[in-house]
Parts: C-alpha cells; structure tokens; sequence
C-alpha cells in the first residue's frame, strides 16, 4: 500500500472541488490550450481563470510551456487524464445517488 501525507492528498483533492477547475481540465484534457482559449471556451473571465489555473497548478494537476509570450497549459500527464475519465465512469454508475445526497453543494 502505497502511503501518502493525508495534507497532500488533501491540497490534490481540492484541485477537483470547484465548477471552473473541472472545466479547465476537461478543456485541455486532450490538448494543451492558452489561457485565452480557455477562457474562450468557458466563456469566463481571464482573471477568474488565471486563479483557477494558478490552484490546479499548484495542486500537481496542470502543467504550463512558456512559448514565447504565451504559455500553454495542459493536464500533467497521462495519470491525470486517466483519473478525469475515471471519475465519469464512477459517476455514471453513482449518479442517482449522488443527486440525492442532501450536503451536496451547488
């Protein structure tokens, strides 16, 4: 069994706790994308996003390529995009479920 810091998994959890995270990694799940697609694609706010950014960042999620003045930002590898689809095949079989659950948040 592999060990890891319950503060770590915790602050790696977090990085899936919010609307706009989610949409940002599924947005460059499959390939890597500037802010301003991202925001584009959202239909957010760059602000908004550059902070959602910064946290999956932060939380070991995404990774960014500086090209020039851009930088491009896509999901660390391939482990991560392995987890994102494997929360929407748990999802699927526990959705009802989870549509019941009274200390949901909206």
């Amino acid at each position: 069994m592999i060990n890891v810091d319950m503060d770590v998994k915790m602050k790696f959890l977090h990085g899936f706790s919010h609307k706009t995270r989610i949409q940002i990694l599924e947005a460059i799940k499959q390939e890597e994308k500037t802010v301003t697609q991202i925001v584009e694609d959202l239909n957010g706010n760059q602000s908004n996003i550059s902070q959602h950014l910064a946290c999956l960042k932060g939380c070991g999620l995404i990774a960014g390529r500086q090209d020039g003045k851009y930088v491009y930002y896509r999901v660390r590898n391939q482990v991560v995009r392995d987890l994102l689809s494997m929360f929407d095949v748990v999802l699927k079989d526990i959705q009802d479920d989870i549509a019941c659950c009274k200390n949901h948040l909206d």
